[in-house]
């Protein structure tokens, strides 16, 4: 977790991921420090553990060279940590990188980050369009998994409610839950879609 006050004046948001990342990623591959910083001697691009930590709490730039070599040593790449968003970032409201609009979300970040798309207007809609319509299929299997659902649990009737303890009784209430959540999930993100997706165009 970055320490903000220990930054550097008004670090930027990529700063800000960047440094924030290195300290995720690294928890998350379970190494100190000191491990890291042996990783990366023996990847031939030595960093120390000192400058690491400094890195960490946003208050050493981390070079593109620096950023490769710490992807790589930490198993991930470039893109996955200049799109990571701090948990306690400081201005949730605006950009999520560096000189780019503040409405371009992770996904998207992600996705122009990896060369899948560009932050053209048109190719914004596009990108968003796509993912629409995505997103409406999910929703339309998950609505017709969670109907097959319904249907099995009719056919039991009130064998239902009388073995309702049944293993099998309680795979398909499971089921039924797992898809009344997952069909919530999908149409929430649809319809956030669908916002952003009107919100560029007018703005075109």
């Amino acid at each position: 977790m970055l320490v903000y006050d220990r930054c550097m004046p008004s670090p930027l948001p990529t700063s800000l991921a960047v440094s924030d990342a290195i300290t995720h990623y690294r928890q998350l591959r379970e190494l100190t420090v000191d491990e890291l910083a042996y990783v990366l001697r023996i990847l031939d691009h030595p960093i120390s553990a000192d400058t690491l930590a400094e890195m960490e709490r946003c208050a050493r730039p981390v070079t593109v060279d620096d950023l490769v070599a710490i992807s790589y040593a930490l198993d991930t790449t470039p893109a996955v940590l200049l799109s990571h968003i701090p948990i306690d970032m400081p201005e949730p409201e605006g950009p999520l990188a560096t000189g780019l609009p503040s409405d371009v979300d992770q996904t998207e970040l992600r996705a122009w980050l990896e060369g899948k798309t560009t932050l053209d207007r048109e190719s914004r809609v596009n990108w968003w369009k796509e993912r629409a319509a995505r997103l409406r299929v999910r929703s339309a299997h998950h609505e017709e998994q969670l109907q097959g659902a319904y249907a099995e649990l009719r056919e039991l009737g009130d064998l239902a409610f009388q073995e309702a303890d049944a293993p099998p009784v309680q795979r398909l209430q499971w089921r039924i839950q797992d898809g009344e959540h997952a069909l919530n999930q999908s149409e929430v993100a649809l319809a956030l879609t669908e916002h952003r997706l009107d919100n560029l165009r007018e703005d075109a």
